[in-house]
């Protein structure tokens, strides 16, 4: 019986020097690799190289992952191998608003996210129903400033007894603590909005709609202990005018949110996200 074709997707970053590419696309063709789509990226600000390819080869995956590992070391690089489309273990985080965390588990379901959510955490009930219709287990973790260490320590075991590979922030309205931050680092997603001028705080659409914005908008970014700081993945914007009132503004910015976050989560399951400091390089 033949070997089936696997599909992989390397993505990788070392310092920039000739002979990379020559020496990634060798090893790869020295076990049958076929390479299917490349993109790479010299940031000159920093000196640092990022390269994405995807391949189809008969060699086992820990076959090509020894071969990537003998050129690591003489590169510096550090890299990740997969399969393509595998589903990335997902725990999904929110409290009231539904709509980040509807839309995710909507695409996942009919639109091919590639996640698979292992669980729902929010620090209220009100969403388990839509945990429930998507067949998610939902725990509710309440957070109060009282028992705050321990809903982190109960998050960080389920993301310990639950395999996650990525959590994702759907509008979870808590600040994760630098211990949290750097035990996951590069493996948290948050979504929040983002105006010009910066509207923090409560009710920020109707600070928006109050000092008449004609943008409305929302950032997707990896969590870091400097909040709201993080690495930013993806942002979008939403043109709005003097008629809209608040609903609609609201309404706009949600759509907006989960649009950027959606991205930012498939892109991050498809490998194709690479940090650059404390920026991303992103190949769409």
């Amino acid at each position: 019986m033949s070997t089936p074709t696997a599909h992989l997707v390397l993505a990788l970053s070392c310092p920039d020097r000739p002979g990379i590419v020559h020496a990634v696309s060798g090893a790869l063709a020295e076990h049958g690799g076929n390479i299917t789509e490349s993109q790479q990226f010299g940031d000159p600000s920093t000196g640092l190289f990022f390269m994405r390819v995807q391949v189809e080869t008969r060699a086992p995956l820990a076959e090509v992952r020894a071969a990537l590992e003998e050129i690591a070391g003489t590169f510096a690089m550090t890299f990740t191998l997969d399969e393509v489309g595998r589903p990335v273990r997902t725990l999904i985080m929110a409290s009231k608003d539904p709509h980040c965390l509807s839309d995710l588990l909507f695409r996942h379901r009919f639109q091919r996210l590639p996640i698979e959510p292992v669980g729902v955490v929010a620090n209220h009930p009100d969403l388990a129903p839509i945990a429930a219709f998507y067949d998610v287990p939902f725990h509710h973790v309440p957070v109060t400033k009282e028992t705050k260490d321990q809903a982190e320590a109960e998050l960080l075991r389920l993301v310990r007894d639950l395999d996650v590979e990525l959590v994702v922030l759907a509008r979870y309205m808590q600040i994760l603590s630098d211990r949290v931050c750097q035990e996951l680092a590069g493996n948290v997603i948050n979504i929040h909005h983002s105006f010009l001028p910066s509207f923090k705080g409560a009710r920020p659409y109707a600070q928006a709609h109050g000092r008449g914005v004609k943008l409305i908008g929302a950032t997707a970014h990896y969590v870091t202990a400097d909040l709201d700081e993080g690495p930013i993945i993806e942002q979008d914007v939403e043109r709005v005018t003097h008629s809209d009132d608040v609903a609609e503004m609201v309404a706009r910015g949600q759509d907006v949110e989960r649009r950027v976050l959606a991205r930012a989560v498939r892109w991050h399951a498809e490998h194709r996200v690479l940090l650059d400091g404390r920026r991303t390089v992103v190949f769409p």
